[in-house]
């Protein structure tokens, strides 16, 4: 009995991890969109001015 219930908290556990890898890269994927969203936006460096990393802080 006790066997099977290891078993079973490291399936539900692994589970969990695997579940919470990928909400994490789902997550990670939206926020680089997001990036090159602003960062085309945001345009590059004009003539005569010099664009830092941070936008317009």
């Amino acid at each position: 009995m006790a066997v099977i219930l290891t078993v079973l908290l490291i399936a539900l556990i692994l589970g969990g991890l695997g579940f919470a890898a990928h909400l994490l890269w789902w997550i990670a994927v939206i926020v680089f969109v997001a990036w090159l969203v602003g960062f085309g936006f945001g345009g590059g460096a004009t003539a005569g001015t010099r664009r830092r990393w941070y936008g317009r802080w």
